[in-house]
């Protein structure tokens, strides 16, 4: 495989092995054993007895702590188990197991010096079905009704709410970055879509900044929600979905950035 500048590291909690001769840098993030080629991030300055509520980020503390180089001007970019960077302008239809090693993006693109970073293409978040909402969003439907019929103020606030507990992105927000917060109750309150999976390619320089930011925060959120209450897809991992919302935040905020195809891989 020839040298690229641009370096991806994929984090997963098993083994991939449709993506093991690609020039993903393979991260075992869990209590699984892996082969040899897999980096582990146990070691070091790392955060690894979180896993089970920090998911991915618990690589990317690991990073940021051990071999984060401001220096080094390559891309650096993370993605997931099933979720991958891809080359634009593919066929998405065209993708399956067996061949996702000939669409994943291993190159920067041509025109990426324009950028600062590189973020997933959004997904949208609003349109729920209504039995959904009266279910799991009554408080938020009882404050403001108008939700229930004007899919345009399901918001990201709303989304939060329904899925991750009411109140606890609103929680977290009274103890985000002074610089930060106004901006982040905007962006919540007024976008139904958002920029997901943690996933992000950038420079070091950058995502030292990004780190710094980020897990400042979620170590403060630790005061608030803990561990030992946090359970289900709700809330077990909630400083991984807090990262998800903010990541989408912070880079549109502080950096020039372009919104890069992505491809879900289910199998």
């Amino acid at each position: 495989m020839s040298k690229s500048n641009l370096d991806i590291y994929c984090v997963t909690n098993k083994r991939l092995p449709h993506i093991e001769n690609t020039n993903y840098k393979l991260v075992g993030a869990s209590q699984n054993t892996f082969p040899e080629n897999y980096i582990n991030c146990n070691s070091g300055i790392n955060i690894f007895e979180k896993e089970v509520y920090y998911s991915e980020l618990t690589f990317h503390y690991w990073y940021w702590k051990n071999i984060l180089n401001t220096k080094n001007s390559n891309w650096v970019g993370f993605c997931q188990k099933r979720r991958f960077w891809i080359k634009s302008n593919t066929d998405k239809n065209k993708i399956n197991i067996n061949n996702i090693s000939q669409y994943i993006l291993n190159d920067p693109e041509n025109d990426w010096e324009k950028y600062e970073s590189i973020i997933c293409e959004p997904i949208s978040i609003n349109g729920a079905k209504k039995v959904k909402m009266l279910k799991r969003g009554w408080r938020d439907l009882i404050k403001k009704p108008s939700i229930f019929f004007d899919k345009s103020k399901e918001n990201i606030l709303f989304h939060f709410n329904m899925h991750h507990g009411h109140g606890n992105l609103e929680k977290a927000i009274e103890v985000m970055h002074k610089k930060d917060k106004q901006d982040f109750i905007d962006y919540v309150n007024n976008n139904t879509y958002f920029n997901p999976h943690i996933m992000v390619i950038s420079k070091n320089i950058i995502l030292d900044k990004w780190f710094n930011d980020l897990f400042t925060w979620l170590h403060k959120c630790e005061s608030i929600f803990g561990f030992k209450k946090l359970s289900g897809y709700d809330t077990g991992r909630i400083y991984a979905y807090l990262a998800e919302r903010y990541l989408s935040f912070w880079f549109k905020k502080y950096t020039k950035f372009k919104e890069h195809s992505w491809f879900f891989l289910d199998y």
